[in-house]
């Protein structure tokens, strides 16, 4: 059968990479795709928010099942559509997408399902919010350990860490009256910060059956030692052992489980990817967030490691069979990806710079470069977005991973690229 995979990042070239491998397919198409996606599938110049056009390119060529990438169209409501229109496709409804698309529906929900989760408080002007902040940290200066969180989608970059009173003012001040972040600062939630290990675990669900995958660890902050801004992520890692075994059945007992038990009570039943991103406090696990996709940069060496069918698994997600799959199979070798991104990221940056070296880069074993922010200009492959590429290699430790990773890395060059130089660092610690 076709596969058409919707989104033009390097999860969706990570995803086009490991769908095209499976005999049940025969061709798959990326809309919009990027410079490497057209490498490993066809480009198809459709937008990712474009419904109509792309069913009308479904029904025109085939496709037996559409897989989506990004969160956007998912909370716009693309699978509604497809569903409308009597097309398999792979992800969860727009209802099931507040999930992600609105963290005040999350963490209400989390709240009803009993989840352990931050406290919080909800706010829907900036007024409301500085009341509540100068309130409880009356002093000036005075220590404020909370994190502050534009309520709508903000491309992973619309949750601010704050230290004292002064930064939680300002983040207020930058969501609700600078509206940074536009539409997803309509609501801001304030929550306790957590302190401890952030590690990323992802689950495949039908709606009623969990297929868990190995957890990973994501590194959010745009600098070394998990200094600066957020970003939508620098590099991530997997498996991560900082979540074993029995931690990682606590979570699907604890978390998932009740998550997908709440939203079938709630005539929300979700189908998709379920991605928690968790704290894991002295108190245990806490749920950060919920994404309801294949998270980005996880999905690159998570899949880099994946030796099963991942069709096959996708398949009897979107049929409710999902309890007939098969255990996956894993590569036992641990895998690194180290985002490569464009000078200015996550600010402003610019574009249209030549990249050289990737193909010296691909000779190198064990390694693969998943494309996320480039484009094709004039036969050269350019850099077209702030997150570039998504250098990603197997070792047979997270040591060797690394090393070989880095060594990618090192092959690539375009102007103002820069990466984070300690990925996976803290599985080393």
């Amino acid at each position: 059968m076709n596969v058409l995979i919707v989104g033009n990042g390097g999860r969706e070239h990570a995803l086009a990479w490991k769908i095209g491998q499976s005999p049940r397919v025969e061709q798959v198409y990326v809309a919009p795709g990027n410079a490497g996606t057209a490498e490993d599938a066809v480009n198809v110049n459709l937008a990712a928010d474009d419904f109509p056009a792309l069913i009308d390119f479904a029904r025109t060529n085939a496709v037996g099942l559409t897989v989506v990438g990004p969160e956007a169209p998912l909370a716009e409501g693309i699978v509604d559509a497809f569903q409308a229109a009597k097309l398999r496709v792979f992800g969860p409804t727009r209802k099931a997408a507040r999930l992600e698309a609105s963290k005040v529906f999350c963490k209400q929900l989390l709240r009803h399902a009993d989840v352990p989760s931050a406290d919080f408080q909800i706010f829907r002007n900036a007024e409301d919010a500085e009341q509540f902040i100068l309130e409880r940290y009356p002093e000036e200066g005075q220590v404020a350990p909370v994190v502050v969180k534009a309520a709508g989608l903000a491309a992973g970059k619309g949750v601010i860490v704050c230290s004292h009173r002064e930064d939680a003012l300002q983040a207020i001040d930058r969501i609700a009256r600078q509206e940074e972040f536009g539409e997803a600062g309509r609501e801001m939630v304030i929550e306790e910060r957590l302190d401890g290990q952030e590690a990323s675990v992802l689950a495949i669900t039908d709606g009623r059956t969990l297929l868990t995958l190995p957890p990973a660890q994501d590194h959010k902050p745009a600098y070394d030692q998990d200094l600066g801004p957020n970003t939508g992520g620098m590099g991530a890692y997997s498996p991560a052992p900082l979540v074993d075994e029995a931690l990682q059945s606590w979570i699907n007992e604890h978390v998932f489980v009740p998550t997908v038990h709440a939203l079938k009570r709630s005539r929300t039943p979700f189908q998709g990817v379920l991605y928690a991103g968790l704290m894991l406090t002295r108190q245990g696990p806490k749920v950060l967030e919920y994404n309801v996709r294949f998270g980005d940069p996880e999905c690159q060496p998570i899949l880099m490691r994946l030796q099963s069918d991942l069709v096959e698994v996708l398949e009897l997600a979107v049929d409710g069979r999902l309890d007939q799959a098969e255990p996956l199979r894993w590569d036992p070798r641990p895998a690194v990806c180290v985002v490569m991104a464009s000078e200015g990221y996550p600010g402003s940056y610019a574009t249209g710079k030549p990249i050289r070296g990737l193909a010296e880069a691909a000779q190198l074993p064990d390694v693969k470069v998943f494309h996320a922010g480039t484009a094709e200009r004039n036969g050269q492959i350019v850099n077209a977005g702030g997150r570039v590429l998504g250098v990603t290699a197997l070792g047979d430790s997270i040591a060797e991973a690394k090393q070989q990773a880095y060594k990618a890395v090192r092959c690539i060059r375009w102007e103002g690229a820069w990466c984070r130089k300690d990925i996976s660092d803290k599985a080393l610690a």
